[in-house]
């Protein structure tokens, strides 16, 4: 199959967006979720490094770019109604901006949000500031 194929496959929104969740390939830890346009599916697949698109920006966002926490694609899944993507991935270092592992650290417990993970890499660090 070809790329052009794979992408015609996938029911991109009104906007040209996928939502895109990041699993670490080997446990299977949810690590976060970001949107893709076609430029970012096609250069995912030919680079094997996770590229989304940032919504912010309006522009293509290549995982670890700045951070140097880079994801390795090992496979490229779609869902049954073709309109989300999920990416197995080999993860180096923290998936989050915020310095932890995975971006859902936030636990609805007892009526509110508790923190279940602390940061792992200050994000001053990863960033130069937050």
């Amino acid at each position: 199959m070809s790329a052009d194929a794979i992408l015609d496959a996938i029911g991109f929104d009104a906007q040209g967006l996928v939502p895109a969740i990041a699993q670490q390939f080997d446990t299977g830890e949810v690590l976060m979720l970001a949107w893709m346009n076609r430029d970012a599916v096609r250069e995912t697949l030919g680079s094997g490094q996770a590229c989304y698109f940032s919504r912010s920006r309006g522009a293509l966002w290549r995982k670890g770019e700045t951070s140097g926490q880079t994801q390795r694609l090992i496979e490229l899944r779609l869902d049954c109604d073709g309109d989300t993507l999920l990416l197995l991935v080999d993860q180096h270092g923290v998936a989050c901006h915020t310095g932890r592992r995975d971006c859902f650290f936030r636990a609805a417990r007892d009526g509110e949000w508790e923190e279940i993970a602390a940061p792992v890499v200050a994000p001053e660090r990863l960033y130069g500031g937050v």
